[in-house]
């Protein structure tokens, strides 16, 4: 990444991604008729130019493309004259139309040896897996037990005395009263179990009234949280009559662990004498199931046993300058050192596909590649939806204005080591490196599908701000600026601002963010979305989710 920065009497800061780019980005506000250095010449803003927001460096005719990070990102619809801004009047969504290309010289890996014998603290699993937490997971195989799933949360929450939401709610009962009410919940207790990190409950949508297809993939992606290395087992509720049935799960779960030494509780609603038998014997399960989480303690670990999955939410015009180079650069170390990354959201690979398909190891994987992406675009066009539509309206406003601008950027979370593996939605991580997971855009939609894959930690990213989590796999907020990263303190974990101002270089924040990666996965440092309780689950239910 070119960090050129130019300035004149009133250091007006931009930015110059690639030096093939025929675009700037305002690191600030700009005023008409400011000058910017670029490359020795002077170039008058023929408009104010926002934050975040491209300009051109030279006049550009209708039909030419928009070169950003070395691609095309987009296509002049109108003349767009040297200074002026790029937006969705006068651009549209782009990309280079031949996306053969042979493949990339080998792979030079950071130095990496700052981190040389350096191991987390995990939980061992018997299967040789090792988990960054320790859960246990209570499932609806339909949503028809979502009611029953609430009940158990509330139940287990209070029994353990650990209700997330115990200061919000003597708020609501001070604002509702007018006065401070004493509050009449449980104090907090010694933890019964500590060296489980709580219990999880998921709810969703699906399990009846879906395809084949749908219930094959639920079934497969819940059985990628039971057999998940950061959970210690799990109590899975069935209603009876629901498509997604019992024994679907139990196959799904058999095929990831075919030595079964995970519990595995199945209860069927329809075949209990009463709902609270049902409730019984749900609450015997999770606590005896707690026992013997418990058992399990953390113990060293090689950091070749992680496996980041990378997201970007509320992206901005910053993530892909600073967040997101940031996080492919931690990926590239932990690949290095033995480790694995999954980048996902392949709406937001449209544009880049050239890049990663030169990355791919061997044309089997290359292949793959090509094949999911174009199977996913055909599904798409179907029902008259395009990747060009991805951007969201609060993209648009902070300067991702086309599909590609915005998965040019995006696929920097990826880094720079090869692509060992592509995956499609559900299937798990079965080879250390960089894998390409199909997924949705949809931030909680992929970042379940990567928490589904094996992930055990997930970095985000975001410029606007995300409080999204998930239920297994720990979530660290990366911040692309310092303004989000102060503003939302409480839902960010890491600031990559410095890297805009100049004030730190992309490969020491690299390590120091690999560290809190550790740290995390240790369990010394507790990420915000945990602490917050922030447990998002949507499963994709693989129609068209842009």
């Amino acid at each position: 990444m070119t960090h050129a920065i130019a300035s004149d009497a009133g250091r007006l800061a931009t930015l110059r991604v690639h030096a093939a780019d025929n675009v700037r980005v305002a690191l600030k506000d700009l005023p008409e008729g400011a000058e910017v250095e670029d490359d020795g010449r002077r170039i008058r803003l023929v408009e104010p130019i926002r934050h975040k927001h491209k300009f051109a460096l030279a006049d550009l005719a209708e039909g030419d493309s928009v070169i950003m990070y070395g691609v095309t990102v987009g296509r002049a619809t109108r003349p767009i004259a040297a200074g002026a801004s790029i937006t969705t009047v006068n651009t549209e969504h782009s990309t280079a139309s031949d996306i053969t290309t042979s493949r990339r010289d080998a792979w030079q890996a950071p130095d990496v040896s700052a981190f040389a014998g350096t191991t987390f603290d995990g939980y061992r699993r018997p299967d040789g897996q090792v988990g960054t937490a320790n859960v246990w997971l209570v499932v609806p195989l339909v949503f028809c037990e979502n009611r029953n799933i609430e009940v158990l949360r509330q139940s287990v929450t209070d029994a353990l005395g650990e209700d997330p939401y115990r200061d919000y709610k003597r708020l609501a009962r001070e604002l509702l009263h007018g006065r401070a009410e004493e509050d009449t919940a449980l104090p907090p207790r010694e933890r019964l179990f500590p060296n489980v990190d709580g219990v999880r409950f998921l709810t969703h949508t699906l399990g009846c009234g879906g395809t084949d297809d749908d219930t094959r993939a639920l079934c497969q992606l819940l059985a990628g949280y039971i057999c998940h290395p950061n959970v210690a087992g799990a109590t899975v509720l069935s209603l009876g009559c629901q498509k997604a049935q019992i024994d679907l799960l139990q196959e799904a779960v058999a095929e990831r662990t075919p030595d079964g030494w995970r519990p595995v509780h199945y209860l069927e609603q329809q075949a209990s004498r009463s709902e609270e038998a049902l409730i019984r014997e749900a609450l015997t399960t999770i606590f005896d199931g707690l026992r013997l989480a418990n058992r399990f303690e953390r113990s060293p670990a090689p950091l070749s046993a992680l496996s980041l999955g990378v997201e970007c939410g509320g992206s901005d015009g910053f993530s892909g300058l600073s967040a997101n180079p940031l996080v492919g650069a931690v990926v590239d170390r932990l690949v290095a050192l033995g480790g694995s990354g999954i980048l996902s959201e392949f709406p937001e690979l449209c544009g880049v596909e050239h890049e990663l398909i030169a990355r791919c190891r061997d044309e089997c994987v290359a292949e793959r590649f090509r094949i999911l992406m174009e199977a996913y675009q055909r599904h798409a066009a179907r029902v008259g939806a395009d990747f060009s539509m991805n951007p969201s309206p609060g993209n648009i406003r902070d300067g991702l204005i086309t599909d590609a601008m915005k998965s040019a950027g995006a696929a920097k979370k990826g880094g720079d080591s090869p692509v060992v593996d592509v995956l499609d939605y559900t299937e798990p991580l079965r080879r250390k490196g960089l894998n390409l997971l199909c997924t949705p855009g949809n931030d909680v939609e992929s970042t379940t599908a990567l928490a589904g894959s094996g992930a055990n930690l997930i970095l985000f990213t975001t410029g606007l701000g995300t409080p999204t989590g998930n239920p297994v796999a720990p979530v660290l907020k990366i911040a692309s600026n310092s303004e989000l990263a102060s503003r939302m303190d409480d839902v960010i974990d890491f600031d990559a601002g410095p890297i805009l101002r100049g004030e730190a270089q992309i490969e020491e924040l690299a390590d120091e963010l690999l560290r809190l990666c550790i740290d995390a996965a240790s369990g010394r440092y507790t990420p915000k979305a945990v602490g917050l309780a922030q447990y998002d689950f949507i499963p994709w239910k693989r129609g068209v989710s842009l």
